[in-house]
């Protein structure tokens, strides 16, 4: 999969987007390494999102450290990412309108 990733201009985007992401959202700090540390491996995962009738949507690439805690058959081949159900989503409505309270709705690619 990486060979393709590496030479498929929409994988090239998918990865640099989310590099520009980590840059924006200042995820990292380049420091020196602590001699008595080593340096923690990464790997990109690289999946399509579809749509209903199985069309790919767009290219998503993750960029995760290997930790190799994982195991297999629980966690192995999965990412997740934190979403609201819509059913939270409906009692959060219906409990601010409920109290008066004044919410805003902002949208965010990515949230850290």
């Amino acid at each position: 999969m990486i060979d393709e990733a590496i030479t498929d201009s929409n994988w090239i985007d998918a990865m640099q987007e989310k590099l520009n992401q980590f840059i924006t959202n200042l995820v990292w700090d380049i420091v020196p390494r602590p001699s008595h540390q080593s340096i923690m491996a990464t790997r990109w995962v690289c999946i399509y999102k579809l749509n209903e009738d199985g069309t790919v949507v767009r290219n998503k690439a993750m960029l995760v450290v290997q930790g190799f805690r994982q195991e297999e058959g629980i966690d192995y081949d999965e990412t997740y990412a934190p979403i609201a159900r819509l059913e939270a989503i409906r009692m959060f409505l219906a409990y601010a309108s409920y109290k008066n309270f004044k919410f805003y709705q902002i949208d965010v690619k990515r949230a850290f």
